[in-house]
């Protein structure tokens, strides 16, 4: 609506008046369309280094697997406002578990203990599907969901709650690798820097319970 009364008011006023305006207007716009195909680029290059715009602000989310002794077994690194189902593929598919005996290293764990954000129907479907025992309790919505269907919702997944008691040995696999200030602060400016510092970080953590082991 202002675009229309600016529009009519130049339109009465003098011929070099209105010509001027239009092409201030179009300068603008095209100062507007450059700023935002800027924002593009720069979002879509932080998304490349795993940085993204969260609620505290330019940050990185770390996804990682550990074993019940608190020893990372794989990790990746997403933008801070990404979901945290969507590091389930990538964690997965760099997995592996050494063999105490000869053999190649193992991809698939016995049981996988998660919360709530990782209880979908895909990521059970992967776990059932590569034999991988699920131990994630299920989304008050979908439980609400399946309730409402009746006998049509199915039975509901399989929860063994004396085993998910051990989920928070991840939560401190995580504060023992943020005692590292390059992992905490991400100081790295280039994702596959961090991806080092990470590295780097989680085998010093192994080394330090070998050890422990050796005591």
């Amino acid at each position: 609506m202002v675009m229309a009364l600016v529009a009519v008011v130049l339109v009465t006023g003098p011929r070099g008046v209105s010509a001027q305006h239009e092409g201030e207007e179009a300068q603008l716009e095209q100062r507007r369309a450059q700023r935002r195909q800027l924002r593009v680029v720069c979002e879509g290059a932080r998304a490349r280094e795993g940085l993204g715009r969260s609620r505290g602000g330019l940050t990185s989310k770390i996804h990682l697997a550990a074993d019940r002794r608190m020893r990372v077994l794989a990790h990746a690194v997403s933008p801070g406002q990404r979901a945290d189902p969507r590091g389930f593929d990538p964690v997965m598919t760099r997995l592996r578990i050494l063999r105490k005996g000869p053999g190649r290293p193992r991809t698939r764990p016995d049981v996988l203990l998660a919360d709530k954000a990782y209880s979908s129907a895909g990521i059970r479907a992967h776990l059932r599907r590569r034999g991988i025992k699920a131990v994630i309790p299920v989304k008050d919505d979908q439980a609400a969901a399946r309730a409402k269907k009746g006998s049509r919702g199915g039975r509901p997944p399989v929860f063994d709650e004396v085993t998910y008691c051990d989920r928070n040995t991840v939560e401190r696999a995580v504060a023992r690798l943020k005692r590292f200030r390059g992992v905490a602060l991400r100081t790295d400016k280039r994702l596959y820097v961090y991806n080092g510092t990470l590295t780097v970080a989680a085998i010093s953590l192994w080394l330090r319970d070998l050890t422990r082991q050796a005591r």
